[in-house]
């Protein structure tokens, strides 16, 4: 048997679909506008080799402790049914997940020298600190489009006081990548004395 489906389902779906869609954009553009502002404003080091710990690497990492308390206040919030508030700090982690990314982008390209020489090829402790945050930036795309995701359902009052599975979901997707960018600080610490 073949039901049809109703139109206003797809109606619905397509405008979650552009909604989504629009959310991550933003998202992701304004952490270019973060990577592009910090790049024009602070230039690479020029001289030495080997690992170099980023210093931006330290309010990263506030952010991301930042965006996980504000997933836990969002999730506090759908489960009284306040709607508007968990919007907010729903907006306010997408927003601290931007800086994060344009934040964590700058460092990783201010990693490099501007200038190497052909002996300084080999990178040594750098590449393997490098591809170790370059896993938890893909990783963080990751929790950033999940978090649009989210968004973009709760425009649509997706999730109440009965159902919040999802925000729960992504709030342990983003706590794990914390306990991990920790690690990963501890491995860059210990790579670069």
């Amino acid at each position: 048997m073949n039901r049809a489906v109703p139109t206003r389902y797809y109606e619905g779906m397509s405008q979650l679909v552009l909604r989504f869609f629009l959310i991550a954009v933003c998202a992701f553009t304004a952490a270019w506008a973060v990577t592009y502002l910090l790049m024009m404003q602070f230039p690479r080091h020029t001289i030495g080799s080997g690992l170099r710990f980023p210093l931006m690497f330290i309010p990263t990492s506030v952010l991301l402790i930042l965006g996980s308390i504000t997933l836990e206040r969002a999730i506090l919030f759908v489960r009284v049914e306040r709607q508007r508030l968990y919007r907010r700090w729903l907006l306010i982690t997408l927003g601290l997940g931007s800086l994060f990314m344009g934040m964590q982008t700058f460092a990783l390209w201010s990693m490099f020298p501007e200038h190497r020489a052909p002996g300084d090829a080999s990178m040594e402790a750098t590449a393997f600190a490098l591809a170790l945050a370059a896993l938890h930036a893909l990783h963080f795309l990751i929790a950033v489009l999940s978090v649009s995701w989210i968004t973009a359902r709760s425009l649509s009052d997706r999730y109440d006081h009965e159902y919040y599975w999802g925000v729960r979901c992504c709030a342990w997707f983003w706590h794990g990548l914390g306990v991990i960018w920790m690690a990963i600080l501890f491995v860059f610490t210990v790579a670069s004395h």
